[in-house]
């Protein structure tokens, strides 16, 4: 009897330290990892044979050699210079610089239009909040490609010829043919005051860092706003001016039926920078709402208490506070502004889909290549904006002690 009572409790100690194992929550994290990673590696694996195997079946070849192939086709618009002689890869860096160029411009105009209804929509003027609650609710809720396809159709569109152009301003015209502006034509010196703007931009950063510490320390405030304005606007003037204002501007003319010199845009340009402006300000306004309103109010009667003027109450004490809550939607504004610009192929303007994804596709054939490179592009800058706009939320939470 004793041995099989020892032998039966040797046994059921064993089954016990086996449940155990399989209930460690250690081995089970690495277990589940290793099983959804050989997952992972074996349909990756079987896509990639399977679309080796049906190319090998057409003859069709797969590489990025073709990047050195001429392009052969003309591009109507472009940030760098472009000839249809250049290649593949020159095209694809044309479409880039287009696509940035308008996204980053929209990114800068949304967010500012952003934060201005999103203020006004919280406005004690019942006129003034409702205008921008409508400008919210309608705008948001109409279709991008929609509002594109009616700043381009029923805007630029029928805006008068070159000869009878729109000119607010001397050597600002608009027509029907694109916005045309001055160019500008920097001189031998001009990069002392392009250096001085920018030595002017970092010393107001330093002052602004050394006037918070000096005001938690002593007290005492600091005229910060009219000091930056003097380093980064008076202290590059005075050195553009010391070498003799080494800058010039080449005005746009109109010659025969069109405008030459100067610097211009296409009608395509302006409406989608228009329509991705106004479409993204709706969802900016609503984030920056919403930051204002989890705000205690408190913090308001608090600042009013001190003595401090509405304006400043919202600058300096709900508006810091409010970022907390803004930046993770802002987050993802910005990166639907970039995402977004690819509807520009609606209306025909050459950023990197219409120029890459669709003409040099047409041409090459190599589909896979195009859209690999297409998805990298976008995938590179949406993780870009995203951390670098997650470091600036870490840096204005809330610090546990």
């Amino acid at each position: 009897m004793a041995v099989i009572e020892k032998g039966g409790s040797s046994s059921g100690s064993s089954g016990k330290s086996a449940l155990a194992f399989i209930n460690d929550e250690r081995f089970r994290s690495v277990f589940y990892q290793l099983l959804v990673g050989a997952i992972v590696l074996v349909a990756g694996y079987y896509l990639y044979a399977n679309t080796a195997a049906n190319l090998d079946a057409r003859g069709m070849e797969v590489g990025f050699g073709f990047l050195g192939s001429t392009a052969g086709f003309s591009i109507a618009w472009s940030l760098i210079p472009y000839t249809p002689g250049d290649t593949y890869f020159h095209v694809f860096l044309v479409g880039i610089g287009n696509t940035l160029l308008v996204a980053a411009i929209a990114i800068l105009t949304s967010t500012f239009l952003g934060f201005v209804m999103g203020v006004l929509r919280l406005s004690k003027n019942w006129l003034i909040r409702n205008i921008a609650a409508w400008y919210v609710e309608i705008l948001r809720n109409t279709p991008l490609l929609l509002q594109i396809l009616f700043w381009f159709l029923t805007v630029f569109a029928l805006l008068p010829s070159p000869r009878q152009s729109l000119e607010p301003m001397t050597g600002f015209v608009l027509n029907n043919r694109g916005f045309y502006f001055p160019s500008p034509q920097p001189g031998d010196l001009f990069f002392l005051t392009a250096g001085a703007f920018v030595i002017g931009i970092v010393g107001a950063f330093i002052l602004s860092k050394w006037a918070t510490k000096r005001l938690f320390d002593t007290g005492q405030k600091t005229p910060v706003f009219p000091i930056s304005l003097g380093l980064i606007f008076g202290f590059p003037l005075v050195v553009f001016l010391v070498t003799g204002a080494p800058l010039a501007f080449d005005l746009p003319t109109l010659q025969g039926f069109n405008f030459v010199g100067g610097g211009s845009v296409p009608p395509a340009f302006c409406a989608l920078l228009l329509a991705l402006t106004i479409y993204h300000s709706c969802f900016m306004a609503e984030a920056v709402r919403a930051g204002i309103l989890s705000v205690s109010h408190g913090q308001t009667e608090a600042s009013y208490s001190l003595g401090l003027k509405p304006s400043w109450t919202l600058r300096l004490v709900i508006i810091p506070q409010a970022m907390r809550a803004v930046v993770p939607p802002m987050i993802s504004n910005w990166m639907n502004v970039v995402k977004n610009s690819s509807l520009a192929i609606a209306i025909g303007f050459p950023d990197l889909v219409a120029v890459f994804m669709q003409t040099s596709l047409n041409q090459s054939g190599h589909a896979i290549e195009i859209v690999a490179m297409v998805m990298l592009f976008y995938m590179t800058v949406s993780l870009s904006i995203s951390l670098a706009l997650n470091q600036y939320n870490k840096s204005v939470q809330l610090k546990e002690r």
